[in-house]
């Protein structure tokens, strides 16, 4: 079992129901590739290592498919999504549009105890040896930083969106991570993002979270 450091005061609210708690769990397993592309879905071992009843999953499940990370068919059963690098152009293209919008908007509009959180969420970034953290705990930081900016815009249709969307990416990244150098450079990104909304510089907020979105794409087209 992979231990997950947090950071403080998380943005995120925590999951209320057994049906949320399944989708967030499952949703992590997928996006992180525990689960891998393509591999069958049971719904009753899953139930068993959450520890959650088989009905909270098959929700969850659904709600999985809609978000584009599992796929069911008749008589075969569910399945995880495959990773097709195909899809890189397409979601960056409605990121490259939306992350920045997301950005702006919580540095003009985010109140001050959300940015605070944010500035401290920074803080404990920078201070990161990013070398000495595991795969998975890149990625969860990845995720946060992009879901803090997302819930601090104010906008839950946006939030939702570029959720989704994320989610795909970090998939992707996920499936390249081992190859991709400089990732120093792109956590320095999450800390500049992240202190340019707490400080309320939208313009400075919206470049760098396209320049990020843009960067993430170079990088992974550099090593395929």
């Amino acid at each position: 079992m992979r231990t997950v450091t947090t950071a403080p005061q998380q943005l995120e609210p925590p999951p209320t129901s057994l049906a949320e708690r399944a989708y967030a769990a499952i949703q992590d397993q997928l996006i992180m590739l525990d689960i891998p592309p393509l591999a069958p879905i049971d719904d009753l071992a899953l139930s068993e290592s959450l520890g959650i009843g088989r009905t909270p999953v098959r929700e969850a499940l659904k709600r999985l498919e809609v978000d584009r990370l599992v796929i069911s068919y008749p008589r075969r059963g569910t399945f995880a999504t495959g990773v097709d690098i195909t899809d890189l152009a397409y979601i960056s293209e409605i990121r490259v549009q939306l992350e920045p919008l997301a950005a702006r908007r919580a540095a003009e509009h985010a109140p001050k105890v959300m940015r605070t959180k944010l500035a401290e969420l920074a803080d404990t970034i920078q201070d990161k040896d990013v070398l000495a953290l595991s795969r998975h705990e890149l990625m969860q930081w990845d995720l946060r930083v992009h879901r803090s900016i997302y819930r601090a815009g104010g906008n839950p249709h946006l939030e939702d969106t570029l959720v989704r969307y994320n989610n795909l990416a970090t998939r992707i990244f996920c499936v390249f991570l081992d190859r991709i150098t400089h990732f120093d450079q792109h956590v320095e990104e999450h800390v500049g993002l992240l202190q340019a909304v707490a400080a309320g510089e939208p313009r400075k907020a919206e470049k760098i979270a396209r320049d990020h979105v843009t960067g993430f794409e170079k990088a992974i087209r550099a090593i395929i």
